[in-house]
């Protein structure tokens, strides 16, 4: 099966779950990742807005924030050829919605550099997945965002643990892998944690 048809399976699947059972898929998600000992000690971590059904790490946040860790979420770089930045976030962050549809802080917020942080410096990235397989392989939503702005971990030097996260329905036997995909460090769904 090719991805593109791939993609639009796995995001009919994750689209057909009720709001109850994305509602329980959020708090098991949650419940696992606040036992991973990367984000127990991170205290710079990115994640995301859940969007097309995308498993929700939100119940994280206030968590994360307890401990006194800084939430930083992805935006789409003005001027930059399909890279992210990561601006601080918090309840009073200025919100736009992106030209996907996807909310992120306002440009004109992100903009200062006091308010975002170097890709390389964060400590954890949590990132949404399509799909993904027992091998630890996923599979994106095709735009490459994540594989451009995380490039660099391919050649050592400091660098944040990288965390996909799914809902477990979007596992796969099996996925292609392309020589650009950069490798993740764990999958983590509502039902397991995968360490490739």
């Amino acid at each position: 099966m090719q991805r593109r048809e791939l993609r639009r399976n796995l995001r009919r699947r994750r689209r057909a779950l009720t709001p109850r059972q994305q509602r329980q898929a959020a708090r098991n998600l949650c419940l696992r990742l606040r036992g991973l000992p990367e984000l127990r000690r991170a205290r710079h971590v990115a994640l995301y807005l859940p969007n097309d059904g995308e498993i929700d790490p939100r119940p994280l946040i206030a968590w994360l924030e307890r401990r006194g860790a800084k939430v930083y979420l992805p935006v789409l770089a003005p001027l930059t050829l399909n890279r992210l930045w990561f601006v601080r976030y918090h309840s009073g962050t200025p919100m736009i919605t992106n030209r996907f549809g996807i909310a992120e802080p306002d440009t004109r917020h992100g903009a200062h550099r006091a308010r975002r942080l170097p890709a390389w410096a964060l400590e954890v990235v949590l990132m949404p997945l399509v799909g993904f397989d027992d091998q630890g392989q996923r599979l994106g939503m095709g735009g490459g965002f994540y594989d451009r702005s995380f490039a660099f971990t391919r050649r050592g030097g400091p660098r944040p643990r990288l965390i996909g996260l799914a809902h477990d329905c979007q596992r796969v036997t099996t996925l292609p892998v392309e020589s650009w995909d950069v490798p993740l460090d764990a999958i983590v769904s509502d039902a397991r944690v995968l360490r490739p």
